[in-house]
């Protein structure tokens, strides 16, 4: 049984098919991601797809509850076939999808779920909660902790992604740094319609919608959000969210 404060008891319609995008008062503020939930991805499924799995519908209001949820989804899963070209942590679980290619010196510690046709390494550390949709490059000397990375999208190599979801499609340049501390170590809070929201997370990355670019060695102050298609130049620093 799933115990989590985004579910509710699903509402059965006659006039809604099972598979119907939930949106309305059940998914909220989700800038700079999709409201859509068959286009959001969490633990190797769409929202959409758990949903109808479980029959309980997600109570979401902002993209950074979609880390936790992910978390939670993925300690739902009891079938870990592991891999044999991944070196793993103690109590490393690891699904790996077919047609993935897995470069030497790929070690991982905690739940990780990776999709179909993907490239992962060499050399690279993949931690936490963390789930890596199809179609994804993930180079060498990558670092993926608790982190959410949709369908199609590169990481280059030298890249540090924490604690961050990102969407489909996107591109980070080598070197790309996200953020996920604060110094005084109180929680990150959220621009959301001009007001910061606290979210209620200590570690806080980013949240990347579909499509963005981001140049070499990009910094990424923690808790920031940038929107679908954005890009950012060389060396750039993101101090604040990028619309």
């Amino acid at each position: 049984m799933l115990n989590t404060p985004f579910l509710t008891a699903a509402k059965p319609s006659s006039n809604q098919h099972h598979h119907s995008p939930q949106k309305s008062s059940f998914i909220l503020k989700m800038w700079p991601l999709s409201n859509d939930k068959s286009s959001l991805h969490l633990a190797g499924k769409t929202i959409a797809d758990w949903e109808s799995l479980l029959g309980k519908t997600f109570n979401l209001t902002h993209p950074w509850e979609l880390l936790d949820l992910n978390a939670q989804l993925i300690a739902t899963i009891q079938d870990w076939p592991g891999h044999p070209a991944i070196q793993s942590g103690n109590e490393a679980k690891v699904i790996v999808g077919e047609g993935t290619k897995i470069l030497p010196g790929v070690f991982i510690e905690g739940s990780v779920i990776i999709g179909k046709n993907c490239k992962i390494g060499p050399n690279c550390y993949l931690r936490g909660t963390t789930s890596i949709g199809d179609n994804c490059h993930v180079g060498h000397a990558v670092e993926i902790k608790n982190s959410v990375l949709a369908s199609g999208l590169s990481v280059g190599h030298l890249s540090y992604v924490g604690d961050s979801y990102l969407g489909k499609n996107v591109n980070l340049g080598a070197g790309t740094i996200t953020s996920n501390l604060r110094h005084d170590g109180t929680n990150h809070r959220s621009e959301v319609d001009g007001n910061l929201i606290d979210t209620g997370r200590e570690k806080f990355g980013a949240i990347i919608g579909d499509g963005v670019r981001t140049g070499i060695s990009t910094s990424i102050y923690p808790g920031r959000k940038l929107g679908p298609n954005t890009t950012t130049l060389p060396g750039q620093i993101i101090s604040r969210d990028l619309k």
